[in-house]
């Protein structure tokens, strides 16, 4: 049966998924998210720097649908290029929460529609993502792995589908690997580590294609983007990201699902 509070912050019986940088969270829920990116990657002329300021704002339809918005606008050297990417839309339906075994799944679809971005940073084809989205917490281990019930799984998968005549099609997926201090703490054993240490999630992110604990108002995150290999970056690269939760924040207006279905 699905928690009172599931539906906002990815939550599934004693488990919170946290809203993640660049693989997303299984959870629906009246959200923005602001998020930086910096990276070098090869160009036809040597190392090339992008910077990438992307927005979103999620808008819960009912307690399990949400429909998103968003965009990008992007930096880029060698050669010299800035403008808005195309915007995207999307749908997310909140598909199945198991409280017992802390599991979560998802479905949805996301558009970016070609010919809504600059001419110069923008293609003139749109791409449709049907994904699905997964989460797992490993708080149903026996006792003789207690200190592993803290970690948990998310993933994501999705084909990216091209409009554009002669355009290849992608297949894109990431998964993220979790040990929540806050679980641990709470639901395992208190080792009384102080704030804000007793909060921290800490997370490796692994997204691929071809081209803290439950804060109540919203979550602030750095990482690090490390390239695998050569054709995927020269240096490392960062994100930021700032989540703000509006069903929180206030529930009763902005935060609220339009229909209560």
């Amino acid at each position: 049966m699905l928690s009172q509070h599931a539906h906002a912050h990815s939550i599934a019986g004693d488990r919170v998924f946290p809203a993640t940088l660049a693989v997303d969270d299984p959870g629906v829920g009246d959200e923005a998210n602001l998020l930086y990116g910096h990276i070098r990657v090869p160009g036809d002329n040597g190392d090339q720097s992008v910077n990438t300021f992307h927005f979103e704002y999620d808008k819960l339809i009912t307690s399990r649908l949400a429909l998103s918005v968003g965009g990008s606008y992007l930096m880029q050297n060698n050669p010299t290029a800035h403008g808005f990417d195309n915007f995207d839309i999307g749908l997310k339906y909140l598909l199945y929460v198991n409280e017992a075994h802390e599991f979560m799944t998802s479905v949805g679809v996301t558009a970016e529609l070609g010919g809504t971005g600059s001419h110069a940073v923008a293609n003139s084809f749109s791409t449709i993502s049907p994904t699905v989205y997964l989460g797992k917490g490993m708080g149903d281990l026996p006792d003789l792995l207690a200190r592993l019930r803290p970690v948990a799984i998310t993933a994501e998968a999705a084909p990216a589908l091209t409009t554009g005549a002669g355009q290849p099609n992608a297949f894109i997926y990431g998964f993220t690997v979790q040990y929540s201090l806050p679980y641990l703490e709470q639901h395992v054993h208190s080792l009384g580590l102080p704030q804000p240490l007793s909060n921290l999630i800490p997370i490796v992110e692994i997204p691929l294609s071809r081209s803290q604990g439950h804060n109540r108002y919203g979550q602030f995150g750095i990482e690090a983007q490390i390239p695998v290999n050569r054709a995927s970056g020269s240096h490392v690269g960062v994100l930021v990201q700032a989540h703000v939760f509006f069903d929180e924040i206030a529930p009763t207006t902005i935060g609220k699902p339009l229909f209560n279905w």
